[in-house]
């Protein structure tokens, strides 16, 4: 699944006045956070190879 970060929102704080992000995840259950850090590995690998990297070839092991 993935999710579209919206970029048209922008909050600016003071840094001491900052809501504390490790609290908040730590309140997430942990499906959520794991959903979150997929998406930001994901939006991270597109843009760094500009693609979803996958196998080249298939391999089959056969035993005889």
């Amino acid at each position: 699944m993935k999710t579209k970060i919206d970029c048209a929102v922008v909050r600016k704080t003071k840094i001491e006045n900052a809501e504390n992000d490790f609290r908040y995840w730590q309140s997430r259950p942990y499906a959520e956070r794991l959903e979150a850090l997929e998406s930001i590995r994901n939006e991270y690998i597109s843009w760094k190879y500009c693609n979803q990297p996958g196998f080249q070839r298939v391999y089959s092991v056969v035993k005889l």
